[in-house]
């Protein structure tokens, strides 16, 4: 090996000066380069000064080469490592590197026992719990105001709710509700014609929108659609400081931005449900005259099937829904972090929380209409 070579080749050697450790470097680190020569005896410590007067330029094969014995041979607690004699940028690259231990975090939490595991979930849960009860509570104060009316809000928002939440939403609801009620007239009539008994086509259809599939699908319909416009908008004004802005300048965010959007859902909720199960009932009367039962025969038997009691029920849900969706999507963007990735994860979050939501609100529906004979 040549002397030019030698010293341009990345050198670390180790040294004691008077019981202190002392790493010396020389030569140019760079990748793809040769390899590093280490001389010396390895203390089993970090090195307490370093001798940087021999070292060239240098990329990230430096820093990376330091910070893995620096890993290895932790200091103590409560004591920093030294950077003594290092170049001010790479002791600011160390000391940043180092500032947040991702692999011991990582490691630790991988190896750690269940019991602790359970802990740390039991604890995100109660926080959870305790986030969504102290959100309903704001929204139950806002709508307070509202109703007292001292609630703060631009008229205008709420009527632009109105739109978004209805007129706009009419043809996907339109669209999926009519397919729901073909496909139950069509599976209804493959069945009840077994027994001789397809007239009940009209019943099982009526019932089911009317109880059921009418509301739990509009729900979800607006789940994705509205809870994830919410959860959008509030989150990206969160992440521009607009709500910030909001309470400097003396405004209420639950009255300016969540209320506008709780009172359109929870108004336009029935109506749109109402809506639904017209559609699926237009939907398999279409399908029953296809298979032979006549359009007057079927629209008969449905206003038979059906009664005020019946016909109720998924309105009576539907305003429970829509409170649910506007609170989760609302509450997301509230709660969104500060960039375009956690508006993204509140997006979301949100559609998740309000259909898990509806489905929970509707099995606790169930359970009391079962328990009251309706």
């Amino acid at each position: 090996m040549t002397a030019t070579a030698d010293a341009s080749s990345p050198r670390a050697h180790w040294r004691q000066d008077g019981g202190a450790v002392t790493l010396e470097l020389a030569g140019d680190w760079r990748r793809g380069g040769p390899e590093v020569v280490v001389s010396g005896d390895p203390p089993g410590k970090a090195a307490e000064r370093y001798d940087a007067k021999g070292l060239g330029a240098f990329d990230s094969m430096l820093p990376a080469f330091l910070l893995a014995h620096l890993r290895a041979h932790p200091h103590a607690a409560g004591t920093a490592p030294s950077f003594d004699g290092l170049p001010p940028n790479l002791r600011g690259l160390l000391e940043l590197a180092l500032a947040v231990p991702e692999e011991i975090v990582a490691q630790s939490a991988k190896h750690a026992s269940f019991t602790t595991r359970l802990g740390k979930l039991s604890l995100r849960a109660w926080k959870s719990t305790r986030d969504v009860v102290e959100f309903v509570g704001q929204c139950s104060l806002s709508v307070g105001r509202f109703v007292s009316g001292r609630a703060r809000f631009r008229k205008p928002d709420l009527w632009l709710s109105v739109q978004e939440c209805g007129i706009e939403a009419l043809p996907i609801v339109t669209l999926i509700s009519f397919l729901i009620g073909m496909i139950l007239a069509f599976v209804g009539n493959a069945q009840l014609t077994n027994f001789g008994a397809n007239l009940l086509v009209a019943d099982l259809v009526a019932i089911a929108m009317v109880r059921e599939m009418g509301v739990v699908m509009t729900a979800i319909i607006m789940s994705g659609r509205t809870g994830a416009a919410f959860a959008a908008h509030i989150g990206s004004m969160n992440a521009n400081e607009e709500i910030d802005a909001l309470r400097t300048s003396g405004f209420d965010p639950f009255d300016y931005l969540v209320l506008p959007r709780l009172l359109a859902l929870v108004i336009m909720m029935p109506i749109l449900t109402i809506y639904s199960n017209v559609v699926g009932i237009l939907g398999g009367m279409m399908v029953s005259s296809f298979v032979g039962i006549p359009t007057v025969l079927f629209w008969n038997e449905t206003l038979l099937s059906l009664n005020f009691t019946n016909s109720s029920l998924g309105v009576i849900k539907s305003v429970f829904f829509g409170a649910a969706i506007a609170i989760s999507g609302c509450m997301q963007g509230m709660r969104a972090g500060r960039s375009s990735a956690a508006v993204g994860e509140a997006t979301t979050h949100a559609i998740v929380a309000a259909i898990t939501w509806v489905v929970v609100l509707d099995s606790a529906f169930a359970a009391v209409f079962t328990i009251l004979n309706i």
